[in-house]
């Protein structure tokens, strides 16, 4: 049921992922339905929206054609580009008066910039195990910010934690840290329309090896993230991580290679290159950049230029090429699928920054993509993605993983591979130090 009280009803699918796929709307998850028949074409433009294959036989039947076999098509239909959208009546807006959603919850205020409040939906259909009746979300920029109004009692759960709290978090608050890997990768795009790298395989290479990983996971990346020397995450389902063949080289071995490459490439201390890094502005992301750009200059003589950009903005300029040589970007699974990773870098994929484009990488993502035979397909993704690692498109930098504050009487919470937390699966306990009982609390916040 609509938090309205109306029937969900299949057309309300329809008309949702057609809107997805719109080209007119830019959506940037429109390659999520991608394996649908008619999707693809839509997306570039060539066919109209209502030509996808989704059809609403009766109000309760919704049929999907898809244009090849996708095994993994049940996971696809976790991610929100998924949902249906009320499609009758009052148009979206920021009124909660006007706001019709089929959640665990419904919009109850909402002031842009500064918070979200949410209800219990009376009409959800697991209402019952819904155990927090209120919920706000604050959004807060600065991972600083945010935990001093965790420690000031302002917040139940945080989204982050800075890397220069460790230590006192560690000392005070140790069974209130919740840490665990999930997919999602950290990488430098490299642009390939940009005359320094569009042919220069050994310079893109350098690049790479001139960064150590490990000494970013050792000082400032101290969560558990973990070194990449491949795109997709360990733990992928189905999936055995490829790597780049000298990631086991020791470092001085390392070095030397970077900088033979170097100069193979036409650079040396007499002809340095300067490279624009864009960024969007958050404190870890600056930190790595600063060492990564401290390391080229070390190894190779390379000047960096930082270009550090509030997010909304960075978001326009990562679109115009003109505007960067490399750009600092992270890939987090919107199911857990290696295939979700490899196909942002297909050509004509909107998510392909670097803008790659080789067709026989293209050719083992569509066998990949229509093989019914796990073990197969899995073969097929793997050389994928060695050949993409070979080209040095991307520069993995390194893997996820989650990091939260969790106040002792906020219950429920648990990492997943996907990084998914749902306030529905929450609940409050609070020790009633009298009696020695816990008794369950419905909260504000």
């Amino acid at each position: 049921m609509w938090s309205n009280g109306t029937r969900v009803r299949a057309k309300d699918f329809v008309e949702a992922w057609r809107r997805v796929v719109d080209p007119k709307r830019a959506s940037p998850v429109a390659d999520t339905l991608r394996s649908i028949a008619g999707a693809a074409a839509i997306i570039l433009g060539r066919l109209p929206p209502s030509s996808l294959g989704v059809t609403a036989a009766r109000d309760d039947s919704l049929v999907v054609e898809l244009d090849r076999p996708t095994p993994y098509f049940p996971q696809v239909l976790t991610h929100s580009a998924t949902f249906p959208v009320y499609s009758e009546g009052t148009a979206k807006s920021h009124n909660p008066n006007n706001w019709v959603s089929n959640g665990p919850y419904v919009l109850a205020d909402w002031t842009p910039g500064s918070k979200l409040r949410l209800q219990r939906n009376l009409w959800y259909w697991d209402r019952t195990n819904v155990r927090i009746p209120r919920v706000e979300y604050i959004p807060i920029p600065d991972e600083n910010a945010e935990y001093q109004q965790y420690r000031a009692g302002q917040l139940d759960i945080t989204q982050s934690v800075p890397s220069s709290a460790l230590d006192s978090v560690r000392a005070e608050r140790p069974n209130e840290l919740l840490v665990a890997p999930f997919l999602a990768t950290a990488y430098y795009a490299l642009n390939l329309r940009s005359p320094y790298f569009a042919t220069n395989l050994n310079l893109r290479k350098s690049l790479a090896l001139a960064i150590d990983r490990i000494a970013l996971e050792t000082t400032i990346l101290p969560f558990g993230q973990r070194p990449a020397y491949g795109f997709v995450p360990p733990g992928t389902w189905n999936y055995d991580p490829q790597s780049w063949e000298w990631h086991n080289l020791s470092n001085s071995e390392r070095i030397d290679k970077a900088r033979r490459l170097y100069e193979l490439a036409g650079y040396s201390a007499r002809k340095p290159l300067r490279l624009r890094v864009l960024f969007n502005s958050n404190n870890s992301i600056k930190q790595v950049a600063i060492a990564i750009a401290s390391m080229w200059k070390q190894t190779l003589g390379i000047d960096t230029d930082l270009v550090d950009e509030e997010y909304r903005v960075f978001l326009d300029s990562r679109r115009d090429t003109a505007k960067w040589e490399i750009a600092r970007l992270g890939w987090t699974a919107d199911y857990n699928d290696a295939g979700n990773f490899l196909d942002i870098l297909r050509s004509g994929s909107p998510n392909n920054d670097a803008k790659y484009m080789r067709p026989e990488f293209d050719e083992l993502l569509d066998r990949a993509a229509s093989s019914v035979d796990p073990s197969d397909r899995r073969r097929l993704l793997q050389d994928a993605e060695s050949m993409m690692l070979s080209d040095y498109p991307i520069l993995p930098i390194y893997f996820f993983s989650s990091k939260r504050l969790v106040k002792p009487y906020l219950k429920g919470a648990k990492a997943n591979p996907l990084n998914r937390l749902y306030s529905k699966h929450l609940f409050i306990d609070v020790i009633d130090r009298n009696q020695g009982t816990i008794l369950n609390a419905e909260p504000t916040n």
